[in-house]
């Protein structure tokens, strides 16, 4: 016996492969009640990580965006202090620069990302993606 969930399932599926072979742009993902969804591809943002700490909101991603400048900031205030005591450039801090520069940029465009599939799936009635990513079919 088949379940409705496994119908209804069966049915996104079916409805998603006639769409993908129509040449639209679709991912299938689980929802976060865990039913699948066909969503255009404007309306997944990012997936977050397998790891234990997860960050899956736009606002999430923006305040570690957030913190990455403010580190990036302090590696600048680190590169230039000893030029005011009449020293060379600590040339180390530049490692710090760059690295926490790369990822302020990366976290906001992520964070962007985030924001406007959440707008698109309110506006159009969607439902919350899950957070594995994965489709066992």
């Amino acid at each position: 016996m088949v379940s409705d969930r496994e119908q209804q399932n069966d049915a996104v599926y079916a409805e998603h492969k006639a769409a993908v072979a129509a040449g639209e742009k679709r991912v299938l993902r689980t929802t976060s009640t865990g039913d699948l969804h066909s969503y255009p591809g404007d309306e997944i943002g990012f997936t977050p990580g397998r790891g234990q700490a997860q960050v899956s909101s736009w606002w999430g991603m923006g305040i570690l965006a957030v913190v990455a400048a403010l580190l990036t900031v302090f590696s600048m205030v680190l590169f230039l202090a000893p030029i005011g005591q009449g020293q060379g450039p600590m040339w180390g801090a530049l490692f710090l620069m760059a690295g926490s520069g790369g990822f302020a940029v990366y976290a906001l465009t992520l964070a962007r990302r985030e924001f406007r599939a959440m707008r698109l799936r309110k506006l159009r009635g969607s439902p919350k993606p899950g957070t594995s990513g994965r489709v066992d079919r």
